[in-house]
């Protein structure tokens, strides 16, 4: 069967095709108002070059539900609760990111207080009813929603997750509507009143324009042999029916796939411990995979807490294509603005602001006659005017007299110290040794900056896969059928009955995504099934989570030792949530391992040889093609490996080899 994997991005669509073994790839630029076109475009050139294919497997990363919520144009949503909790979308946690901002005010809640509708029903912690849901309550109801014409509708009633009937029964009142409907103990059933309003609102506000989207994706002539599926924040793909009515779990749908094709790369290659590196045109995602890729509960977007599970990415806005910028105070600002498709950077033709990758083009980092290949015209002539703009306003403002190379060279100054300190805030900053890790460098443009933030950091390597610019697409291809469900508990670990319940409710959510995973034809050796605890101390807010065991207690003492740098190993343990997650096994194609060949590069990867500015230096470096570059090869810097999908950029005191996966292997030379 042929099989498609594809990232949509803010700046590029990427497409990577394996038929039978054999992986073609290739990039179009996206198309934000209308995302689907750029996905049926590149779909069209498939099968055309495929035309024997009678079937063939999607799988599809993209930014639309996360674009949608950022930029807040997602639907015209009702809320249904209990009477009373109108206001928790407002209330919250009463949190103050911003401590002693004192003109801090807090975005508006996604569904304003004329949508809210309270309802007369009351259960309470036990599961049992305090206020039962009358009929003519229901009746009021559908008069209301009728009154106020919602696009979508989101129902939240307190301790549902432990009896949802009244949930269920207000959405058989409401079906008649048409209106899509999101039940909290579907979406989230888990404790936190707070966090479960935002997630199933969240996911209502995406609902129809999910569906839309996905709608006009599969309605399409040029999918009717296809089938869809989506990849979701946690690391695994979901089928598009689910992602139209669970949409909330696609908002990290792209840089999961990332981070899955990451993985999975440096595993073949011999690294257990990674740093994922995405720098994309529009963002750069990293994330810290101690041994395995992990997920939290704890994310947030746009100050709006994502309980579901999602791989623990942290994201910035600092890509290839972000904006430089002279800010009210008068110093050079970059992102998170970005250029994005549409202008995009200067070189691109259109755009009249110098964006990061403006800056390395005028710099010599990157060849613009070899950018995707040739397949794309860039006009650097376009850069010198639009930074001379720049650097004369920022001269004006600082009463300094820097050079076009020196603003050049601080706007890369400026994203690398961004990016470092969001690689702190998941390693460093949680109890990790960087010199342990390797840093994984992929995206359109993680090359350029690999080796800044590894020497920053004290990482002793950095690994730059095949094709990075399209790994994500990659990955989303590679990933796994995953399903989710969860389930809170709230026992004491040093009960006697306790064992005894979790098995038994474990065994009920086994029972569940191995169901879920049958529909989807997996069973026996090609379906897995991993048990994990939300724990906490007694007392404690918040959870670690830690996979099932007859030592679980003793794991959770360690990593909270980690975390926090201490334990109480005599203190009995509160179990908050039990998760249960199903993996549908899908077969990933091998990279072929190859013979080491001669530590010099053949003749033709030399492409020419120019003087660069690297570090304030004007240096004659070396440009090579990837795609001649063999396994053992050896490239000392100052150096430049340029390919179809991305370039990398080998400072001086680094040496990078080639291993027997054609991985680019840099480290800093003793």
């Amino acid at each position: 069967m042929l099989r498609i994997g594809i990232d949509t991005g803010g700046t590029f669509t990427d497409f990577v095709v394996n038929e039978d073994g054999k992986v073609t790839t290739f990039k179009l630029p996206s198309t934000p108002d209308k995302p689907e076109k750029a996905v049926l475009d590149g779909m069209t050139r498939i099968l055309e070059s495929n035309g024997e294919a009678k079937s063939f497997l999607v799988r599809y990363g993209s930014t639309v539900a996360t674009n949608t919520l950022l930029e807040r144009k997602g639907a015209k949503t009702a809320l249904v609760t209990n009477q009373g909790f109108e206001d928790i979308l407002e209330i919250g946690r009463q949190n103050r990111p911003e401590l002693y901002r004192l003109s801090a005010s807090k975005p508006e809640p996604l569904v304003p207080s004329k949508l809210r509708v309270g309802i007369k029903e009351r259960t309470l912690h036990d599961g049992s009813s305090l206020t039962a849901l009358e009929g003519k309550s229901l009746d009021w109801l559908g008069g209301k929603i009728g009154q106020i014409e919602p696009e979508s509708l989101a129902v939240v009633l307190l301790y549902s997750y432990l009896t949802p009937e009244s949930e269920n029964r207000i959405a058989q009142a409401l079906s008649e509507t048409g209106i899509p409907i999101s039940l909290s103990h579907r979406i989230h059933p888990e404790f936190r009143e707070y966090e479960r309003t935002c997630a199933t609102v969240i996911n209502a506000y995406l609902t129809p324009t999910m569906t839309r989207y996905l709608s006009a994706l599969t309605s399409d002539p040029i999918m009717e042999d296809g089938k869809l599926t989506v990849m979701q924040s946690s690391g695994g793909a979901i089928s598009g029916e689910v992602a139209r009515s669970e949409p909330i779990r696609t908002l990290l749908s792209g840089p999961a796939g990332g981070v899955v094709g990451a993985f999975r790369t440096s595993l073949e290659a011999g690294f257990e411990k990674i740093i994922s590196f995405d720098m994309g045109g529009t963002s750069t995602d990293v994330c810290l995979c101690d041994g395995g890729i992990s997920t939290t509960n704890e994310s947030m977007i746009d100050n709006l807490p994502v309980p579901t599970q999602m791989i623990g990415i942290h994201t910035i806005g600092a890509g290839g294509g972000s904006l430089a910028r002279i800010d009210s105070g008068g110093l050079l600002r970059v992102g998170p603005e970005s250029a994005g498709a549409a202008p995009g950077p200067v070189a691109y033709g259109k755009g009249d602001q110098i964006t990061v990758t403006d800056a390395h083009i005028f710099l010599g980092h990157l060849h613009p006659d070899f950018f995707l290949g040739g397949e794309m015209q860039l006009f650097p002539e376009r850069i010198e005017p639009a930074l001379e703009a720049l650097t004369q306003q920022l001269n004006q403002a600082t009463e300094r007299s820097l050079s076009l190379e020196d603003v050049a060279e601080g706007i890369l100054d400026i994203v690398n110290t961004q990016m470092e300190n969001a690689i702190r805030i998941i390693s460093l900053q949680k109890g990790f040794d960087t010199r342990d890790f390797a840093l994984v460098s992929f995206g359109g443009s993680g090359g350029l900056h690999a080796c800044h933030l590894a020497k920053a950091l004290m990482i002793p390597r950095v690994l730059v896969p095949s094709d990075p610019g399209l790994l994500s697409a990659a990955g989303i291809l590679a990933a796994d059928i995953v399903k989710d469900t969860s389930r809170t508990v709230l026992l004491n670990s040093g009960s006697p009955e306790t064992d005894g319940e979790l098995q038994s409710i474990f065994q009920e959510l086994d029972a569940q995504v191995q169901g879920l995973l049958s529909k989807e034809g997996f069973s026996g050796d090609s379906l897995e099934v991993h048990r994990s605890l939300d724990l906490r101390y007694p007392g404690q807010a918040y959870e670690l989570n830690v996979p099932f065991s007859d030592d679980y207690p003793a794991s959770f003492h360690r990593l909270h030792e980690q975390h926090y740098g201490y334990s109480n190993p005599g203190l009995d343990l509160e179990i908050v949530t039990l998760r249960v997650r199903g993996t549908g096994l899908s077969p990933a194609p091998e990279t072929p391992r190859l013979p080491i060949d001669s530590e010099y590069p053949l003749p033709e990867a030399l492409m020419h040889e120019k003087q660069m500015l690297v570090g304030g230096r004007t240096v004659p470096t070396k440009i090579f093609s990837r795609q001649w570059l063999r396994s053992g090869n050896r490239i000392s810097g100052p150096a430049v490996v340029a390919e179809y999908s991305s370039t990398t950029l080998i400072p001086e005191g680094f040496e990078a080899r080639v291993d027997e996966w054609l991985n680019l292997v840099i480290q800093e030379r003793p």
